[in-house]
């Protein structure tokens, strides 16, 4: 019998608030590796109407301009006129931070994780970049939000946005989208049905594949009509507010902790990247069509305290014998991963809108696929 269902993930544009408060913490950890790769970042940043506050734990021989790190990463997202309700130049920008505790150092010297946790990766085959498509799609889609006002395509968008998309499977396959939604930040004045019928033919339109576009699929266009109020102005934005955007859209487990703002000796953030680094390794090497990994940390302890693989029953040989294939292969300790990886590199706040994973892009290490040959071997040997 097969097996029908739908499938729903979402993005949010540069402008979004959380997705700033992501963005500044990430942009501050940057400032911090750039000048002293082994210090230590766990930056939080809330914004609101007029108002950036930054708190958390950084201990680092370097010194970083806060604020003004926190105002160009406003100026690049979009917030540069007045009438948008948040200004770079203009909003307050309030510090309060300390140094990472020495309880917490004590372990993390010694290579131990810098916290305890579980920590999930996913990988499938049913797109290129082994994601779930529904992720890709909604990513897609706020990249493409952003490139129609950045180039001028479309003349009064504001930074703010949010997409979603909804796919229907049949036996684990996409077939074909169901309903797509596009929430645009827009100047004041604009009328709906032209907004409408441009983000219609220019975003939409022109991003989702055409193959899986049906007559019967719905399209949502700032479905509650006016939307100039946006970005912090009109919701107050936190780091660390969309984790499941920043990585499967839902599908596949998530141990609940966010990764911006966050140096490497955090395993909520390494470890999900070693994770994400092994699912994607054995669906490309074909050795599973799905791939769910978990890792699994004690506070100060150096090898995982457990480890985790789950193929669905859709795998070239057992979980059993794959998981012995996995732990000859990769070192899954903090330092190992921060190593294999290359993690203490300014690398981190192009991470922080879009997603962690799927992206061909500089810096990306995790989603190399450089292990495939060595997987394959191994597990012939099983």
């Amino acid at each position: 019998m097969s097996k029908s269902y739908l499938s729903t993930s979402e993005s949010m544009g540069i402008g979004h608030p959380d997705k700033i408060a992501d963005q500044v913490s990430d942009a501050i950890l940057d400032a911090v590796m750039k000048e002293d790769p082994n210090g230590r970042v766990a930056c939080e940043t809330l914004v609101t109407t007029g108002f950036v506050f930054i708190a958390g734990e950084i201990t680092t021989k370097c010194y970083i301009d806060i604020p003004t790190i926190a105002r160009e990463t406003i100026r690049e997202a979009g917030y540069t006129k007045p009438e948008y309700g948040f200004h770079y130049q203009t909003c307050g920008v309030m510090t309060a931070i300390q140094e990472q505790s020495p309880d917490i150092a004590i372990g993390v010297d010694q290579g131990g994780a810098g916290d305890q946790g579980m920590m999930f990766g996913y990988a499938t085959n049913e797109t290129p970049e082994m994601m779930p498509l529904p992720i890709v799609l909604a990513h897609k889609l706020a990249r493409r939000l952003a490139e129609v006002r950045n180039n001028k395509e479309i003349t009064y968008l504001r930074p703010d946005g949010k997409t979603q998309v909804t796919v229907q499977y049949n036996n684990g396959k996409p077939i074909e989208i169901k309903s797509v939604v596009v929430s645009a930040h827009h100047d004041s004045g604009i009328k709906m049905e032209r907004l409408r019928e441009e983000i219609r033919e220019k975003v939409i339109m022109a991003t989702l594949p055409a193959e899986l576009i049906s007559k019967e699929m719905k399209i949502f266009i700032n479905p509650t009509g006016i939307f100039e109020i946006g970005g912090p102005q009109g919701d107050t934005g936190l780091t660390g507010r969309k984790i499941i955007a920043d990585t499967y859209g839902g599908v596949g487990s998530h141990g609940g902790g966010a990764f911006s703002g966050k140096d490497p000796t955090k395993v909520d953030r390494s470890a999900s990247y070693m994770a994400r680094y092994i699912a994607k390794n054995i669906i490309a090497a074909g050795l599973a069509e799905r791939c769910e990994v978990q890792l699994v940390y004690a506070i100060g302890i150096v090898e995982p305290i457990s480890f985790f693989l789950d193929t669905f029953d859709a795998q070239k040989i057992s979980d059993e014998k794959l998981t012995r294939v996995v732990r000859r292969v990769f070192n899954l300790t903090p330092l190992g991963i921060i190593e294999h990886l290359n993690l203490r590199r300014p690398i981190y706040k192009q991470t922080a809108v879009y997603g962690h994973f799927g992206r061909d892009e500089e810096g990306f290490t995790w989603e190399k696929t450089d292990k495939v040959d060595t997987l394959r071997k191994e597990a012939e040997k099983e």
